[in-house]
């Protein structure tokens, strides 16, 4: 994992590549188009690339229109402004009435860095999969955002796509074909199995190199689809180990350890300690990813400190 591409870049790359195929695609931006990549799209295709300026609303707005005359549109601004600001047109224009809108949010979650706390999102996963027929997605490097591009050109309806500033090591093969729903299983563990999303993923890979020291045997699902939900492969993985860690960069309070708690209390009936690393409630603030990482406990040793804690209350 010694290569490292943002998962933004990834989604630069692929959305150009993919308009050459599609003449249907259509990409809107807000005013953000070298930061999110869709600059390189505008570059190859003029015609079906508009720039909104800073008016998130009209670009959902306009992108809703556009998909109900048969185009598939991509709509691009950072994570903080396209699910905050315009999440009354995302609910009421595009999901209400299923349209084929992918909101390509960049720069989530507090590895944006410096630019601080007004920008970084660390509440949009919630507020995204709370909307009915939104699906939502979180790839965990670039190879698994080209392939999540090309499964959304084939999916009709709305979808949110997080996607992030911040480089990440390569876990998937080029040729990674993904499927919306379906859960990959990155290493196979007996003792606990850590459920992780987007950045989180390649760090949760580093803790089972640790653990593996302390003779833990730890299993890592990589839930790339966050809506709908995998529960199969969830609850199967925990049949087996008994105990759960579930690592997010976002806000624990109604993040995704709050769905994998939910699955559990529902379906999962034995004794299941289930541990979170996530952000505690806090706003971000600058610094660098790294910092930030250590400071909101998002590390491959946090990670560990929350499985051995799990496993002590498994015994």
């Amino acid at each position: 994992m010694s290569e490292k591409i943002a998962t933004r870049q990834a989604y630069s790359e692929e959305l150009a590549e993919l308009g050459e195929k599609h003449p249907k695609i259509v990409v809107l931006d807000a005013d953000l188009s070298s930061s999110t990549g869709t600059a390189k799209f505008a570059k190859k295709f003029p015609e079906r690339f508009f720039d909104m300026g800073i008016a998130e609303q009209n670009m959902i707005s306009t992108a809703a229109g556009l998909a109900c005359a048969g185009k598939t549109v991509f709509a691009s601004s950072f994570a903080m402004f396209a699910s905050g600001r315009a999440w009354e047109q995302i609910r009421n224009s595009v999901a209400h009435n299923d349209f084929n809108v992918k909101i390509a949010a960049t720069h989530a979650g507090i590895t944006l860095g410096q630019d601080g706390a007004s920008h970084q999102a660390i509440e949009d996963i919630a507020i995204m999969s709370v909307i009915p027929k939104m699906t939502v997605l979180v790839p965990a490097d670039a190879n698994e955002t080209k392939a999540m591009l090309r499964a959304l050109v084939k999916h009709k309806g709305p979808c949110y796509l997080r996607l992030g500033r911040h480089p990440l090591p390569i876990i998937f093969d080029k040729d990674f074909v993904f499927e919306i729903g379906k859960a990959q299983v990155l290493k196979q563990g007996t003792d606990i199995t850590i459920i992780s999303i987007g950045v989180m993923t390649s760090i949760a890979l580093e803790a089972v190199e640790m653990l593996k020291a302390k003779n833990i045997s730890a299993e890592v699902i990589n839930l790339s689809t966050i809506k709908p939900l995998d529960k199969e492969t969830i609850i199967n993985s925990l049949k087996k180990t008994k105990a759960v860690v579930v690592a997010e960069e976002h806000n624990e309070v109604c993040g995704v350890n709050q769905i994998i708690g939910a699955l559990i209390s529902k379906e999962v009936d034995f004794f299941c300690p289930m541990e979170t690393v996530a952000i505690k409630d806090r706003f971000g603030q600058s610094g660098t990813p790294d910092e930030l990482l250590e400071e909101y406990g998002l590390t491959a040793k946090d990670i560990c400190e929350q499985v051995e804690k799990a496993l002590s209350r498994k015994k």
